[in-house]
């Protein structure tokens, strides 16, 4: 299964992407960043959802990330 991340910047802006999100009725998750996927903060927001339609309310909010991934699919050592 694949997975939109979006790292943020912050714990605290994680949470309140969380918050934001969720009033809105839109499903995510905070969780650890994948290592292999960012560097920097350890948390990111895990979303079902478009990324750019996500970053979009995000911006217009003064809810500040860092990067995003759209269909990331966890790295599985053999």
């Amino acid at each position: 299964m694949s997975y939109n991340f979006i790292a943020m910047t912050s714990i605290t802006y994680a949470q309140k992407a969380k918050k934001l999100l969720n009033s809105q009725r839109i499903y995510c998750e905070i969780q650890k960043t994948p290592s292999d996927l960012f560097s920097g903060c350890g948390y990111s927001i895990r979303i079902k959802d478009d990324v750019s339609q996500i970053t979009a309310i995000l911006r217009a909010n003064g809810i500040k990330y860092k990067d995003t991934a759209e269909g990331y699919r966890k790295q599985v050592n053999k």
